[in-house]
């Protein structure tokens, strides 16, 4: 049968059907792709950086807090042992506290050094990280710190303000569930001395220039301290500086090492010893 005038060769008709199944590449359209790609290669590097990372940090801080916190122990079990007994003394009753009387209080150490170890167990029940001397990148940004003391402020178990910073979701994210904390919630400080328990009292929000809330008494720069305060303070909201969010606390006990450490951080100390 011949071919209608009207339609062209079934031979062309094949060559220009393979004509528009390959389409031309464009610069824009190579410019496009490139663009995704580059943006799924960014999203990438922010999940690494922003959790993964952050993972790996967050245990890096805890083994070095636990490191530090058990040399204390050991040191002090060391000292006791070489030294002569002691005439003994009559068991205090179990259902009442002790009193070690009042809490020994160490000198600020230099920048970057470690000299205390953070526990909060609202944060989670193993949460525990190293506090050091200042709040530059080289103590916050750690892979063995994370947490900073304010310098000039006072420091654990002395009449004022014991006021530290960290970050809340990068390296570590040392006061990540800061917004989390309950009234009565238990801060506990260890250092060299022993351990430190403060009470969760109050949160609050203010602007990065705030630094009245780092005055002995918090807002009050002028006034006289009566009361020992800790203040924990990060950047609010996540992932952002635009303000700060601040918790207080307030020192409620204190206990030399030789006695122990408190019952509810009592796990995780003990713990490290067999780690």
């Amino acid at each position: 049968m011949s071919e209608r005038a009207d339609q062209p060769p079934a031979g062309a008709t094949r060559r220009a059907l393979r004509r528009r199944r390959r389409p031309r590449v464009s610069v824009v359209g190579v410019f496009g792709e490139l663009l995704i790609t580059a943006g799924v290669l960014v999203l990438a590097f922010l999940v690494w950086q922003l959790w993964w990372n952050d993972m790996v940090m967050a245990g890096q801080q805890s083994e070095a807090a636990a490191e530090i916190s058990q040399t204390w122990i050991d040191e002090d079990r060391s000292s006791r042992d070489q030294a002569p007994a002691a005439p003994a003394a009559t068991e205090p009753s179990k259902s009442a506290p002790v009193d070690f009387g009042e809490p020994v209080v160490g000198e600020a150490p230099s920048n970057a050094k470690s000299f205390a170890v953070l526990y909060v167990p609202r944060f989670g029940t193993d949460y525990h990280r190293s506090i050091a001397e200042g709040i530059g990148n080289d103590v916050l940004s750690s892979s063995r710190l994370g947490v900073g003391h304010y310098p000039g402020t006072q420091m654990p178990g002395e009449v004022g303000n014991f006021a530290v910073a960290a970050h809340r979701s990068a390296n570590g994210g040392g006061m990540h569930l800061i917004n989390e904390l309950r009234l009565g919630d238990a801060i506990y400080v260890q250092t060299a001395d022993g351990y430190y328990t403060y009470r969760f009292r109050d949160l609050e929000y203010v602007a990065p220039t705030e630094v009245a809330v780092l005055a002995p008494v918090p807002h009050d720069p002028d006034a006289a301290p009566v009361d020992r305060f800790i203040t924990l303070t990060s950047c609010n909201p996540l992932l952002s500086t635009a303000e700060r969010i601040i918790a207080y606390g307030v020192l409620e006990a204190w206990q030399p090492t030789s006695a122990g450490p408190p019952a509810e951080v009592a796990a995780v100390i003990n713990a490290q010893a067999q780690g």
